[in-house]
């Protein structure tokens, strides 16, 4: 403390003023700061009468600090309205008052002292409206960056969708479309069903912007893609020091990150049973804690879930709790396949086709009728994942056509059209395409014999973990 002392006396001996010593040494700071703020400051006792006035003050005013103090308000400020807030009790915030033919802008707060007023304090905020213009005018300014930074943060982080980017007229997707929208103002949480690839995560994005809190970005995570070892890091974060590795300063979790706005939680489904419990604490208990951590910290997280399990029966059979499936299951919205929307897939097939065109910088300006025929009459059991995967390789096919031909299309999509058995996948074409649609159909049939379990899965096909993931990727199944 004495050496903080001692810079505020070399401080002051700059300046020419007495330095900080003795048992007043406190005082004479407090006076120094009180005479030495930007602000104008008075201030009075319960009648009126002027107790304190720092230097600025007065001089704006012309007269010396010394004479104002002891004499009343009124004789010393025009147009002053101290001692009225002595009598009433009434705080008066941004008050215009003119002084010397400038109007200025000032604050008067009572003092109270075992709830009786024993004077009030007055401050000049602003000395004229220029200065309050120029305020002004910086915080607009700095709101409307804001703005702007917000709006390239979430095109960085893929938010911009809204229910505009829903595309589609069916029955089905227009029911979920409405239910979504109508649920978007609440904070209830939601949970989203559906196959992969039916764009659940464009209805998470249309929810989270068409909120209150769209002005956030939405925070995702993927449960089945992280490794159950990092997952509780990954959703809460952790303290520094709190493991082998952990970064210095610790790091926030998914969770914390998402305060104030909505979490994604996507193939929910996937997620361990331990970290089923640790989620429904964060649900009850509005608090996160992070790994390592001495203390919970409050949080208000909107969560919307997504998966493309049947949870009911997952609860049914203990591979998920109960307790969190009805916690996240407030609104549930079923998102239709696209085999189910048939009358869509000409819509989705134009619209992705000008969208992919433009992002690959390509001349394609339409299907032809045997080419849309053909995509119509698929099945797509990767919905509109596999019919954005099949419109951009269809593009890059195309040499100096405008049009994407029934020969840009694979094989399996191509024989929709033929009148031999659809199931036989020996028919005429390349044995490349060939061979990829039986591939594609034998990861399909042991996806569902095994419930989606991909472990199981690549163990039927014989095949390790990793290179089912890589070729579901590249059909377009990431299910």
């Amino acid at each position: 403390m004495k050496e903080k002392y001692l810079a505020f006396n070399r401080l002051y001996e700059e300046t020419g003023d007495k330095p900080f010593e003795g048992k007043d040494s406190l005082l004479s700071l407090y006076q120094y700061i009180f005479d030495h703020v930007y602000n104008w400051v008075v201030v009075v006792d319960a009648e009126g009468y002027i107790a304190m006035i720092n230097k600025p003050y007065c001089e704006f005013i012309g007269i010396p600090q010394e004479e104002a103090i002891g004499r009343h308000v009124t004789e010393v400020i025009e147009n002053t309205r101290m001692h009225i807030v002595v009598e009433t009790g009434h705080r008066e915030i941004g008050d215009i008052q003119k002084i010397k033919g400038n109007n200025m802008i000032a604050d008067r707060i009572p003092i109270f002292q075992n709830g009786k007023i024993i004077g009030a304090v007055g401050t000049v905020i602003f000395k004229d409206m220029l200065e309050l213009d120029a305020y002004v005018s910086k915080i607009m300014k700095m709101e409307s960056q804001i703005a702007y930074y917000k709006e390239e943060l979430k095109k960085i982080t893929g938010g911009n969708y809204t229910f505009k980017s829903i595309v589609g007229n069916s029955e089905k997707i227009r029911r979920a479309k409405e239910l979504a929208q109508k649920v978007s103002s609440s904070k209830s949480n939601v949970l989203l069903l559906g196959e992969s690839g039916t764009g659940k995560e464009l209805f998470a994005h249309a929810i989270h912007n068409a909120s209150s809190r769209g002005d956030l970005p939405l925070v995702k995570i993927n449960c089945g893609a992280i490794p159950s070892e990092l997952l509780e890091s990954e959703l809460f974060g952790y303290e520094q020091g709190a493991f082998t590795g952990a970064k210095k300063g610790g790091k926030p979790g998914k969770f914390e990150m998402a305060n104030k706005s909505t979490i994604f939680l996507d193939e929910i489904g996937d997620l361990p049973l331990n970290m089923q419990v640790k989620i429904l604490r964060v649900i009850q208990e509005r608090e996160v804690e992070r790994i390592g951590g001495l203390k919970p910290s409050s949080i208000d997280v909107r969560i919307i879930a997504a998966t493309n399990r049947d949870l009911s029966e997952m609860v049914r059979k203990k591979l998920f709790r109960e307790d969190l499936y009805y916690r996240l299951n407030v609104v549930n919205i079923q998102i239709p396949p696209l085999r189910e929307r048939k009358e869509d897939v000409s819509l989705l097939s134009n619209y992705l086709m000008r969208k992919l065109a433009k992002e690959m910088n390509c001349h394609v300006t339409a299907i032809s009728p045997k080419a849309m025929e053909a995509l119509v009459r698929y099945n797509w059991p990767g919905n509109i994942r596999e019919l954005a995967n099949i419109i951009e390789r269809a593009i890059n096919f195309i040499d100096k056509e405008a049009s994407i031909l029934l020969d840009h299309l694979p094989f399996y999509i191509r024989k929709e059209l033929s009148n031999d058995d659809a199931d036989n996948p020996y028919q005429l074409g390349s044995l490349k395409e060939i061979i990829e649609e039986v591939e594609k159909n034998s990861i399909i049939k042991a996806l569902k014999e095994t419930d989606n379990n991909k472990y199981k899965a690549a163990k039927i096909l014989q095949i390790s973990r990793t290179s089912l993931y890589e070729k579901m990727k590249r059909y377009s199944l990431e299910l």
